[in-house]
């Protein structure tokens, strides 16, 4: 059973999003990995937590109200590939001056830089849709997501071979099953992501949650990025 401790946080605080660490947290509890990561407020706490988990690492912007934070701040949230303490330290001084500039109460989150070459990036998600109720969705992810717009949908909960069967449906599977020579990827191992998403979000007052990317390799499969909103 999911924590129900990072709902509960952002309840207390009057919030219907999460924080990506309070979502990961929840990924976390249901079974999924995540990559690791610290949540700092100073820039010389981002470099501890750099030294932390070890480099190369990426720094973003953390607060429930960036929630894509990619494009925030003119690119801003989001650092990648920091392999020093003085990378670390200029990016998560940039973060915290742009925050504060926009009048936005926000941390810096670091963690653990993961090889995208590795794998294949996923989306999982999951809705509450006024009609169907919880619906798990699964597809292409990252950069690729709204320009493909390869994903397949089933009613939540799901059992793992309707997770299995999800995936198979999805017109790029056969990049999950190796491509010209890559391994292919641990695809129970995303059923089972699949599965907890579908879960959480039939469990929990979760109005949406999107797990991407979710990487999925042949050693099994990481959740890169998560969001999390409540049900107001």
């Amino acid at each position: 059973m999911s924590d129900p401790a990072p709902i509960a946080a952002a309840r207390e605080d009057g919030r219907t999003t999460l924080t990506e660490a309070e979502g990961k947290r929840l990924l976390a509890s249901a079974g999924v990995e995540t990559t690791d990561f610290r949540v700092c407020e100073t820039a010389d706490a981002a470099v501890e937590a750099a030294d932390a988990v070890g480099y190369p690492v990426v720094v973003k912007v953390s607060s429930p109200a960036v929630t894509h934070k990619t494009d925030w701040a003119g690119g801003i949230g989001v650092a990648v590939g920091l392999d020093s303490p003085e990378a670390v330290r200029d990016a998560a001084a940039g973060v915290l001056a742009a925050a504060g500039e926009r009048g936005v109460d926000a941390d810096v989150l670091v963690e653990t830089a993961v090889d995208l070459d590795r794998g294949t990036e996923v989306i999982v998600g999951g809705v509450r849709d006024p009609s169907f109720g919880p619906v798990v969705l699964t597809g292409l992810g990252g950069v690729f997501t709204e320009i493909f717009e390869d994903t397949t949908h089933r009613i939540a909960p799901i059992d793992h071979a309707e997770a299995r069967s999800a995936i198979e449906e999805l017109h790029a599977v056969e990049l999950l099953h190796g491509h010209r020579g890559s391994d292919p990827a641990d695809v129970d191992a995303l059923a089972a992501v699949v599965v907890a998403v579908g879960e959480l979000v039939a469990d929990r007052p979760i109005a949406e949650l999107d797990v991407n990317p979710l990487l999925a390799t042949a050693d099994g499969v990481i959740a890169l990025d998560a969001l999390v909103v409540l049900e107001s």
